[in-house]
């Protein structure tokens, strides 16, 4: 039986998809380990310009594993995913599906599944009118929020909002801090921030509203999972939202500390994968439709940590779900992905 082959695609250039080869790239240890179980892996470099040949590649192929970012450098996903959607209807499977990654992926499942033991107090905006009736009294009443548009990586269109004490005569001076590294605290009217937002609402987008976390300081846990089961976590310390000191927004200080990895059996986490195994991750299925042979074969969920209990335990509360471009990943998580690439192989070829 000849053996399967899959594509790992990530985005580059014309020159990068020719010279790309299995071991001089950061997905390395995953050809590894396909290679390691009979599997063909090789690069599919993609960008818009040679969106063709990457196409051409992908159909010859028994299945394709993606990494893109949704905005990169003013980049989208517009036309890779159209073309995904094409490559899937006619043979190969592939992960993450672009309409899967449109009901994981984006901020708005925090707000369909808000009801979940991992949300809080989230709320939805679908038009400028409406973010313009509801938010301001909110923000009055709830105290400082954090407002995400609905897709985005790096901190992109994600911001900590907080009423200003001001004089008479200044009402509705807020103080706003975007999540993108090196930003700073700027202060202005709150119409003219909401104006500022209003874009986030083009092409069928939304903005979605939760309450800032106080305990932001003691870190962001990632859950990577590999479909349904947890395959590792990171600890960060991470500064986006988190004012920067004295020295600036680039001064050592300000810098993100290193994602500590730890393994799927870590201690400190041990609530945190039960939770995500039997409770959390089987209700999202159920609220978004989708079935365990649709599950990324790799994704992740960033937790941060809610208030403790009465007696004394962490709650986590989920900021956002990544789909499109996992990774840096654990160390166990390669071969993970190695062997869940396999069973959808053998599935989608009838073996």
């Amino acid at each position: 039986m000849a053996a399967y082959r899959i594509a790992i695609l990530w985005r580059g250039d014309r020159d990068a998809r020719l010279a790309a080869t299995p071991q001089e790239n950061r997905y390395y240890r995953i050809f590894e380990e396909l290679a390691a179980l009979g599997i063909d892996a090789e690069p599919a470099v993609y960008d818009d310009d040679i969106a063709d040949a990457v196409r051409e590649q992908l159909l010859s192929v028994d299945g394709v594993l993606v990494w893109v970012d949704p905005i990169h450098e003013g980049k989208t996903r517009a036309l890779l995913d159209a073309m995904l959607r094409d490559v899937a209807t006619r043979g190969p499977w592939v992960s993450a599906h672009p309409d899967v990654i449109l009901k994981m992926g984006v901020k708005e499942v925090l707000h369909r599944t808000k009801h979940l033991g991992w949300g809080t107090d989230t709320h939805l905006y679908r038009t400028a009118a409406e973010f313009g009736v509801a938010f301001p009294s909110r923000l009055q009443s709830a105290g400082p929020r954090v407002l995400k548009q609905n897709r985005g990586n790096g901190g992109q269109g994600v911001w900590k909002v907080e009423l200003v004490s001001e004089p008479a005569g200044r009402a509705n001076v807020v103080r706003v801090l975007h999540a993108r590294r090196g930003s700073m605290p700027e202060e202005l009217p709150l119409a003219a921030f909401m104006a500022r937002c209003e874009p986030y609402f083009a092409s069928d987008g939304c903005i979605v509203d939760q309450p800032f976390q106080p305990r932001l300081p003691d870190g962001m846990i990632r859950c990577y999972m590999g479909a349904d089961r947890v395959v590792g976590f990171g600890h960060q310390f991470i500064k986006a939202l988190i004012p920067p000191p004295p020295g600036g927004p680039d001064s050592p200080a300000a810098q993100p500390s290193p994602r500590i990895m730890h393994g799927a059996d870590a201690e400190p986490f041990e609530v945190l994968r039960a939770k995500m195994e039997a409770e959390w991750t089987p209700q999202m299925m159920e609220i978004l439709g989708i079935d365990a042979a649709s599950l990324p074969i790799i994704w992740d969920a960033d937790f941060l940590y809610g208030p403790r209990t009465t007696s004394s335990e962490d709650s986590y509360v989920l900021c956002e779900i990544n789909v499109s471009s996992v990774f840096a990943i654990p160390d166990q998580a390669p071969a993970a992905i190695a062997r869940l690439a396999l069973s959808r192989l053998r599935s989608a070829c009838g073996d």
